[in-house]
């Protein structure tokens, strides 16, 4: 089961950084490349402790649904989606935020098991972990040049 972690320090307040975590709005505009949407569930706004979200989006030149359901929120300090329907056999996202000195640390922690037992294992191993990294830190990397030029 693949774990990607990845640490970003942004310099905006920790409140800031969360909401703009847990924003679907903003989720759109950092998914931008794999034309990522809204499509069922929470559409706008801010996510809260027990919402489920479908995000269509196009993946590997497919275009992919998966819904994902937020179990987990200690404002403003963590939040956890876990995927209950789409392409992984499994997924659980930890978005944590810690306050620093003149701003946030953001770090993503993405485990992950894919489907199709062995073939799984080895599109890991060959694209998929690779593909689910540069995902995650895009998307990191866009929310850190929003909340930057939001204050």
């Amino acid at each position: 089961m693949p774990i990607i972690k990845h640490e970003l320090f942004i310099q905006a307040p920790l409140n800031v950084c969360f909401d703009l975590a847990r924003n679907v709005d903003i989720h759109t505009k950092t998914t931008a490349k794999t034309k990522e949407k809204a499509v069922d569930g929470v559409l706008k706004g801010l996510l809260e402790e027990g919402d489920t979200v479908t995000w269509e989006a196009i993946h590997f030149g497919i275009k992919q649904r998966l819904t994902a359901k937020v179990t987990h929120m200690e404002m403003p300090n963590e939040f956890v989606d876990i995927m209950i329907k789409g392409a992984f056999h499994s997924f659980t996202h930890t978005h944590q935020f810690a306050a620093e000195a003149g701003g946030t640390k953001m770090i993503d922690t993405f485990e992950y098991k894919s489907p199709l037992g062995l073939l799984g294992v080895m599109a890991d191993k060959l694209f998929l972990e690779k593909y689910m990294r540069q995902f995650i830190i895009s998307r990191a990397t866009e929310l850190k040049r929003i909340a930057e030029n939001t204050e």
